[in-house]
């Protein structure tokens, strides 16, 4: 749950009359979710935001399902997929229910055009590059290891600095969140949350362009994009407040818990929504009972979906991952330590691994692009000798 944040310039009250210099009304807009009870910030634009000079389509997102529905446990290598140009019309799907799509994107290119998500928040793990994501509420730095949060409905632009630029984006029907059981009945972080708010970045350096003009924005909208053009510059805001922004959180930021004997995948827990969960493996000392088994027991997903993207080769329970590997083990089949592993972890002081984990309530659903970079015998690796990987 992000926290109370204001930039620019407001009237002393909400919803009061509040003149621009030439006499005109500043139009005021209420940004938020669910209606008039959610998350939602009060921004104040110099033009109405209402303002479309045209509309029109510029491409249907297919999401297909893997034709065979394969029920095994399965690895996709991201390494393998090519490069493409815009980072929001061209990411490549993965995995996908009713609650969360997961896709992968490589982009070479900024886009001119402004994006706005309208059927999703969005989580984007930005495994590598770094720039600024530019939105009418401010500009959000990033670099590697960031999550970016960016609530449905906020028009942004992302401008990469450091390149290449691989991102993971996790997109949410329902609103992504903070762990409820981190929070007080106040909202505030407690004591022993693995971070606090402050380390949650906000946007900052507040730039009012009142500019008429041409601008497109292309919004994603039921699984297709469309553009949208107004007649003046979104980035019109002189100033706002509430709740309801992008804001920032870097992986490296998490406090991992570390217990006399193994702790389960909760522990790691990062960020919340509707029908999953997205937690954080970061590097960090292992169990401190001598007779402690710091990999991981076998375990059944039973009633969930585990992924996991390692943002490193090392991952303490895995064999044959490379950075930028994506797991997927199904609810239905056991899984736990490849063979070796779990000897090999006995006595160890620590693991530099680095991963991001999404859990899932409901089943996945494999996009048919996946299988195109898939280990198809990586069902068969807990096998002392699988054989050679396709």
């Amino acid at each position: 749950m992000p926290i109370y944040h204001a930039l620019g310039q407001m009237p002393r009250k909400r919803h009061i009359v509040y003149r621009q210099a030439d006499g005109r009304l500043y139009t005021e807009e209420l940004m938020g979710n669910m209606g008039f009870v959610g998350p939602s910030s009060l921004v104040y634009h110099v033009h109405q935001p209402t303002q479309v000079l045209s509309v029109e389509p510029v491409k249907e997102l297919s999401w297909i399902a893997d034709w065979e529905a394969a029920f095994r446990n399965r690895h996709f290598r991201t390494s393998r997929f090519a490069a493409t140009r815009s980072v929001t019309a061209d990411r490549i799907p993965l995995l996908f229910n009713a609650d969360v799509a997961l896709s992968f994107v490589q982009p070479l290119d900024d886009d001119e055009a402004f994006y706005r998500n309208a059927q999703g928040d969005e989580i984007v793990f930005v495994s590598d590059g770094g720039g600024v994501l530019e939105s009418p509420l401010g500009s959000l730095a990033f670099g590697r290891g960031d999550y970016l949060v960016v609530p449905r409905g906020v028009v942004h632009r992302y401008r990469f600095t450091e390149r290449p630029a691989r991102l993971l984006v996790i997109e949410s029907a329902g609103f992504v969140r903070t762990p409820h059981r981190y929070r007080n009945e106040f909202g505030q972080m407690l004591e022993h949350a693995p971070f606090s708010e402050r380390d949650i970045r906000r946007p900052r350096d507040l730039q009012t362009i009142d500019q008429k003009g041409e601008f497109p924005i292309v919004v994603k909208k039921d699984n297709r994009l469309t553009r949208v053009t107004v007649d003046h510059h979104p980035f019109d805001v002189v100033g706002w407040d509430g709740y309801y922004y992008p804001w920032a959180f870097n992986i490296n930021d998490f406090e991992p818990r570390v217990g006399r004997v193994h702790l389960p995948p909760p522990i790691h827990q990062t960020f919340e929504g509707d029908g999953f969960v997205v937690c954080s493996f970061c590097p960090r000392p292992y169990d401190f009972d001598p007779e402690a088994v710091p990999a991981p027991y076998v375990h059944s997903n039973v009633m969930s979906d585990e992924v996991l993207y390692y943002a490193s080769a090392e991952f303490m329970s895995r064999k044959g991952i490379e950075y930028g590997s994506i797991t997927l083990h199904p609810d239905g089949v056991p899984h736990g330590p490849h063979p070796g592993r779990t000897e090999a972890s006995l006595g160890a002081k620590g693991t530099n691994e680095l991963a991001v984990m999404l859990d899932t309530f409901r089943p996945l659903r494999v996009a048919k692009e996946a299988v195109a970079v898939e280990d198809l015998d990586y069902y068969r690796s807990w096998i002392e000798s699988p054989g050679p990987s396709r």
